[in-house]
């Protein structure tokens, strides 16, 4: 194992594991379940005249989940830690859930004209400017790693599998496209997202669904061993469930990014004021992308075989270019959602300065994911995941007081 993958693995140990499920089930208990009132919180708003609509704002940040990670990052889990990570995905969204409506309250409180996202909660609740700025770096780098270089890397992977064409002809497109649509700002970032990711989703659920059907017979094999899996009830050999743990609740993060601090800094975007409305809109955010990490990895464990081979028993010989399509357009989704998110934080460091500098950088820094080794770039955000988490969580624990019970009660949250 070298260096890096050390790094990953200390980072990702059980501290800040036990962080992240703590704070989950303590904001869990505290919002007694809000989780389960998802549906009865949320309130489809007007947007002022300094934010893009609530629609434009969901698909953007939906877009930021709703990645290659719902591919190769639910494949990468079920590779590596069994069937069990599965589960342990799924604790993750669900005490996800708490903490991104924690993160979206806390963003909607604090957040001005200077600061957004959780740079405000940090530095605005907690009076902590040095830890409000560590946070924004890591954002910056995350933005770089997992939202740049890991969704260009992959979905070139993918494209790579259908058609011959020079890397570094990816990598100069890529960037044309990922500077065209950053530089147009929020605006053009939610209308991109709005117009590809509702029907890339719904087609990608509709196919995983046939595979599933098709292999139906293999449910109740694949069931028990989800949760056997889970607990290291059939592992014979020591270690085994600890992994399935840590790589499920990575992996699970990679996807919805519940305790990283992304999702204020997109719902930033929107214009609305009402916290508790902006935070049920990032419970169901989580929902929907655990759903269709759901669906890919009960395709992939019915089938029996990796995700393009799946796919084939449906699709056939176009199961490959299918794949190919919906990776390059999660993928640009994710980019541009994340491109969003580090320019917030990179604007907070930088006074508001150099963001056409910014979008010119960070379109230039994804698109050598299309010619980068993949097991370094995975490996990379993964750490930078890390590092943006920590700040983020010992915020959300801190002002958990901040958040009272009696708003969440009453329909009038914002007035």
């Amino acid at each position: 194992m070298n260096l890096i993958e050390n790094i990953r693995d200390q980072i990702w140990g059980n501290g800040l594991i036990t962080l992240l499920l703590g704070t989950g089930l303590a904001y869990t208990l505290r919002l007694g379940f809000i989780q389960l009132r998802t549906v009865n919180l949320i309130r489809c708003e007007k947007s002022n005249n300094s934010g893009i609509s609530q629609l434009k704002t969901v698909c953007m940040s939906l877009g930021t989940a709703m990645g290659t990670g719902n591919i190769v990052g639910v494949s990468a889990a079920i590779l590596e830690g069994g069937a069990g990570a599965l589960f342990w995905m799924w604790v993750s969204a669900f005490l996800g859930m708490a903490l991104v409506f924690a993160e979206n309250y806390l963003s909607v409180e604090y957040s001005n004209d200077t600061v957004k996202g959780a740079a405000a909660y940090i530095k605005n609740g907690l009076g902590s400017r040095k830890l409000a700025a560590v946070f924004s770096v890591f954002c910056v780098l995350a933005a770089f790693g997992m939202g740049g270089m890991v969704q260009v890397n992959s979905a070139s992977e993918s494209l790579l599998s259908c058609i011959n064409i020079n890397r570094y002809w990816l990598a100069a497109a890529a960037f044309a496209v990922i500077l065209l649509i950053v530089s147009g700002g929020a605006k053009r970032i939610g209308a991109a997202a709005a117009y590809l990711l509702p029907a890339a989703s719904l087609l990608y659920s509709i196919v995983c669904l046939a595979v599933v059907f098709l292999h139906r017979n293999r449910l109740p094999m694949v069931i028990p061993d989800i949760f056997c899996g889970a607990f290291g009830l059939k592992q014979a050999a020591g270690g085994i469930c600890g992994y399935a743990v840590s790589v499920g609740i990575r992996r699970g993060i990679f996807s919805n990014e519940a305790g990283l601090g992304s999702s204020p800094a997109l719902h930033s975007a929107a214009g609305s004021s009402s916290p508790v409305s902006q935070g049920a809109w990032s419970m169901a955010e989580v929902l929907i992308d655990m759903f269709c990490c759901t669906l890919t990895a009960l395709a992939l464990l019915c089938a029996g075989s990796d995700i393009s081979a799946a796919f084939s028993s449906i699709l056939g010989n176009n199961a490959d270019l299918f794949l190919a399509a919906e990776m390059n357009v999660f993928a640009l989704c994710t980019v541009i959602g994340w491109y969003y998110c580090g320019e917030t934080s990179f604007s907070y460091l930088t006074g508001n300065r150099y963001k056409r500098l910014f979008s010119v950088i960070f379109a230039a820094a994804a698109s050598t994911g299309a010619i980068a080794a993949m097991n370094t770039v995975w490996t990379i955000s993964d750490i930078f995941n890390g590092l943006m988490a920590i700040p983020n969580l010992l915020a959300l624990v801190l002002l958990m007081r901040k958040i009272p019970k009696k708003s969440l009660s009453s329909d009038k949250d914002s007035e």
